[in-house]
């Protein structure tokens, strides 16, 4: 699970002044966000105040065939969502959009991130007699706006409230039956954006890739704490929760995102340019060829040639079907795969010194197949340049960067020591301040927790990451009283 990364989820919204095949719309737009998470997906659609839902395990193509998009139906307003579980476990109950019916009417919510006081938020609504069906820490948000829904005037005003007590990396959509509402945590750890298309219909997005896939067009980012309302009357913003300095996730820009996406007014695929291109500044080495690791790796190749004037060259070919569902049933099969996966062009790299780029080391047993396989080759040399620091604290905000006994950064004392292991004639990583400067809008400010252990909110302390989230997908404080 842990020798490569993995975002939690992406997220999307679409309100129409009209009723239309919303559910089409929708579904394009997570076929965009795909590779922000490939376990399951799901899509709910409103038709005047009526809730239709569907989700299930698998891609978004597998999951949405033209007879299931087609019973969806018509509506003026549908949500979606594609997952990866960091937190939750596979239980079929954490496949979202949560659909749920309460007093005051349906509600559903899409959730990208994860919560740091989920635990304790779950501990508290079951001392007071709350059912959950699933683990995820969603269900945990849904609840508390349920929750404040009832003493409030609207939903956003109850989203307002649920902001004073949730803490950690949040960007969600919620659907009533007359509103899309979007909200993202005030330090903006996860990307959300809005858009319109030409004849009116307001979306919001993870990334704005999937405006593109609809044709919207792209007006904004929403703003850390910030609570976006949709409804017949226009858009509403509030921004009471707005004003911390922001801590967006670094990797949105060095793995997460698509490089076509533009995220708080920068580019993707220039930050990894960039990533290259300060990693050429810092870690130059004689070489013939410079490759990139498919597909993260590639635009920070180009950016490391383009500065260290070394030519570009294609290294790897990459199987493009290679599905979730793949198995490795044995230790040779697992070897196997990063065969499967990735086929080496000899004629580029034979008898050459090689400089590899790829995004991060989590494990190091991924990148030692990969470098093995150049060395079959024939490559004469082989030196690795990695466009992000090395891994020595977990992640909390939905990113599955593992406990530190398990980071090869953690393993071993020094740089060299990690390149004996994986098997290169150097190792060298991007620098931490390179990473503050990724961005072309010097604005933007980044968690960078993972690397440094300086975490941007409090998080679990003395407890491992694994355990953290064995907590929340186990948890059950029921039993414990009863105990």
């Amino acid at each position: 699970m842990f020798n490569s990364l993995h975002e939690e989820c992406g997220v999307f919204g679409i309100f129409e002044n009209r009723t239309t095949y919303v559910a089409q719309s929708t579904y394009l737009a997570l076929y965009a966000l795909q590779h922000r998470g490939q376990e399951s997906c799901g899509i709910a659609v409103n038709d005047d105040g009526v809730f239709t839902h569907h989700r299930g395990d698998g891609l978004v193509p597998d999951v949405f065939t033209a007879e299931r998009l087609e019973k969806l139906g018509m509506g003026n307003m549908a949500i979606g969502h594609v997952r990866y579980s960091t937190t939750g476990g596979n239980n079929p109950n954490n496949v979202q959009p949560l659909v749920i019916r309460h007093i005051k009417g349906n509600l559903a919510v899409a959730h990208n991130g994860n919560l740091v006081n989920a635990a304790e938020l779950r501990q508290q609504f079951e001392l007071g007699g709350a059912i959950f069906h699933g683990t995820s820490d969603t269900e945990s948000i849904a609840y508390s706006i349920v929750l404040e829904r009832l003493t409030s005037k609207s939903t956003e005003e109850a989203i307002c409230k649920v902001m004073d007590h949730i803490r950690g990396a949040y960007s969600c959509v919620v659907m009533t039956a007359t509103k899309l509402i979007a909200f993202r945590d005030p330090m903006g750890f996860r990307p959300l954006c809005l858009g319109k298309t030409a004849n009116g219909a307001y979306m919001v997005s993870s990334e704005s890739c999937a405006l593109d896939a609809v044709g919207a067009e792209f007006i904004r980012d929403i703003k850390p704490g910030e609570i976006v309302t949709i409804g017949t009357d226009g858009i509403k913003s509030d921004t009471t929760h707005c004003g911390k300095k922001g801590a967006l996730c670094v990797f949105e820009y060095i793995y997460f995102a698509r490089p076509d996406s533009v995220i708080d007014g920068a580019s993707v695929h220039h930050a990894r340019i960039r990533a290259g291109e300060f990693l050429a500044k810092e870690s130059p080495v004689e070489a013939d060829i410079v490759i990139g690791v498919p597909d993260s790796g590639l635009d920070a190749a180009l950016g490391y040639a383009k500065e260290s004037g070394i030519p570009y060259g294609v290294g790897f070919i990459k199987n493009r079907y290679i599905g979730r569902s793949f198995i490795q049933p044995s230790q040779s099969g697992r070897e196997d795969a990063v065969r499967i996966k990735l086929n080496v062009l000899k004629e580029n790299i034979k008898g050459k010194r090689v400089i590899m780029i790829d995004d991060s080391i989590v494990r190091g047993t991924t990148c030692a197949r990969i470098v093995n396989l150049l060395r079959e080759a024939g490559a004469k040399e082989v030196h690795m340049r990695v466009s992000s620091p090395p891994f020595k604290f977990p992640c909390y905000f939905g990113t599955d960067v593992d406990s530190r006994e398990n980071l090869i950064a953690c393993q071993c004392d020094t740089v060299e020591e990690i390149a004996k292991k994986i098997g290169v004639e150097s190792l060298a990583y991007l620098s931490v301040e390179a990473t503050h400067k990724l961005a072309e809008n010097a604005g933007i400010c980044f968690c960078d927790g993972c690397f440094t252990g300086n975490y941007p909110v409090e998080v679990p302390k003395e407890q491992a990451k694994d355990k953290f989230e064995t907590k929340l997908n186990h948890y059950s404080s029921y039993y414990q009283i009863l105990d």
